[in-house]
């Protein structure tokens, strides 16, 4: 009996890890999305003021 409860434990605490570390990589996954997005964005935002820079000169 004591040796089922065990296996149901370490079985389930394998589960746990693994959703845990999906979970995990996911979110470094979208974090890296949005940052290239605002990079992306900052970017554009620069070339536009640099544009008007030049213009002015």
């Amino acid at each position: 009996m004591g040796d089922a409860i065990f296996q149901f434990v370490v079985f389930g605490l394998i589960i746990l890890g693994s959703i845990s570390f999906t979970l995990f990589i996911r979110r470094l996954l979208v974090n890296a999305s949005y940052k290239n997005q605002r990079l992306y964005n900052i970017e554009q935002k620069l070339d536009a003021i640099i544009e008007k820079m030049e213009k002015d000169k």
